[in-house]
């Protein structure tokens, strides 16, 4: 997939966050996004979800030659976040078949193969209410990563996870990164960018000052 991002700029009430992004994401480049907390880096990663609108500037998704109107590509991308929620209310073996619902697994892993894959195979009757903070971003990142999507997004991946969840993430994404555009966004962390080839600094299109 291709992603196109065109004079792209975001404020909230009158102060800028961000303008002027011009950028393309594709695949066999995966991108890193970098900046320090509260820069706007997971604002702009949420404007390329099609979760947040643009304050100005236009985006263009498309595959194979042909675009991808925005309302259709929900099915077509993955995204892993520290805010993000998960139904807490389900156990992590309930969470992984509902998903499976929704969008299909890579490599026709089964869900048995996913909750593996996972890590928390002994956790799998567990509801997720009672995960420890790095339980959950494991299983976001699992739900993700391993979805059969053309558009991966991820937003500080590592957050929460000690030293051996971080190298689980590194092989998980590395076997995960074939067909499809993959997007990361970082505070210089490289345990969650490693893989990634080309960067975008937030910084780089802040304006100080700017309001209108």
């Amino acid at each position: 997939m291709l992603v196109s991002l065109d004079n792209i700029g975001k404020k909230f009430g009158r102060e800028w966050i961000f303008r002027g992004v011009n950028a393309e994401f594709n695949f066999g480049s995966p991108t890193v996004i970098l900046g320090a907390n509260g820069s706007g880096k997971s604002t702009l990663l949420q404007i390329i979800s099609g979760s947040l609108m643009t304050g100005e500037g236009k985006m263009k998704y498309s595959e194979n030659g042909k675009d991808i109107p925005e309302d259709e590509i929900y099915p077509k991308l993955s995204y892993a976040s520290p805010y993000l929620e998960l139904m807490e209310e389900m156990t992590l073996e309930e969470m992984i078949a509902f998903q499976q619902k929704f969008k299909k697994w890579r490599k026709n892993y089964s869900n048995k193969d996913v909750l593996e894959l996972s890590g928390l195979a002994k956790d799998k009757n567990k509801f997720i209410r009672n995960f420890s903070s790095g339980m959950k971003m494991r299983t976001k990142l699992t739900l993700a990563i391993l979805a059969d999507t053309s558009l991966l997004l991820l937003d500080e991946p590592c957050s929460n996870l000690d030293h051996a969840a971080c190298k689980w993430y590194g092989d998980l994404v590395s076997a995960n990164l074939d067909n499809r555009t993959a997007i990361v966004c970082s505070n210089e962390m490289k345990d969650e960018y490693f893989f990634c080839k080309k960067e975008l600094r937030i910084e780089d299109f802040k304006l100080v000052g700017s309001k209108q």
